[in-house]
């Protein structure tokens, strides 16, 4: 199954005001496995950056003065998203800034029947714990020291492993072996070529008449034993 994961960046919180996506990173993900197919994109918001958020992600007015506005960009996004489902960390938070921007380049909103939220399979799998992206990282061991600050396309990529761990953790890629590799693996019991192997007969793994004898005479050394304790004499 086809999953993108998906983080934006934003100048504020309020997707119903001025508040504007700055950048959006995707990443695909197939039967919970990274493709190595991602999109990324920075967008000129037509507004100032506030400093608190420019004190987040890092990106100032400077920096996206020369990038696309949204509109521009919108169709080939939409392309890369097709109609997979979309994992988000708080994703109510993405899909309002995201179907903001499409709404206002005149297109249609993503359907909420695709969100998958990150912080809602935490909160049942983890109840009472801290559910940030960071906390997560910490629980799982993921690393993050190259994480200084919040960038749409890094925090995807983490919130992968994070998705992972949440949905069943790393060993639900074990099924996943190279074909070559297959090929040439000894068969498993059950396969077509067992039966070709010869029959071998039963290992017998009771105990002989002289091994039960050296029991009962190394018993009968034993002092005071304890399993006859509250025996009668």
């Amino acid at each position: 199954m086809r999953e993108i994961i998906f983080d934006t960046e934003t100048t504020g919180f309020d997707h119903q005001g001025d508040d504007r996506m700055v950048e959006i990173g995707c990443i695909e993900m197939v039967d919970r496995v990274m493709t190595g197919e991602t999109y990324h994109c920075y967008y000129n918001p037509k507004r100032a950056m506030p400093s608190a958020a420019q004190q987040v992600h890092g990106l100032s007015d400077t920096f996206l003065s020369d990038k696309p506005i949204f509109d521009g960009k919108a169709e080939e996004l939409l392309e890369f998203l097709g109609d997979s489902p979309l994992v988000a960390h708080n994703a109510a938070f993405d899909f309002g800034f995201l179907n903001r921007e499409l709404e206002r380049c005149a297109r249609e909103p993503l359907s909420l029947d695709r969100m998958i939220d990150t912080v809602a399979l935490a909160r049942v799998k983890h109840p009472g714990a801290k559910l940030s992206l960071d906390a997560l990282c910490t629980r799982y061991g993921i690393d993050r020291s190259h994480r200084v600050k919040h960038g749409a396309l890094l925090d995807a990529e983490l919130l992968c492993h994070v998705y992972i761990e949440l949905t069943g953790g790393r060993q639900i890629g074990l099924g996943l072996a190279d074909d070559k590799a297959s090929e040439t693996a000894e068969p498993e019991l059950g396969s077509k070529t067992a039966k070709d192997r010869p029959f071998r007969e039963a290992r017998p793994h009771s105990a002989s008449e002289e091994e039960l004898a050296r029991h009962a005479s190394f018993l009968e050394n034993i002092d005071k034993p304890i399993w006859n304790n509250g025996r009668r004499s």
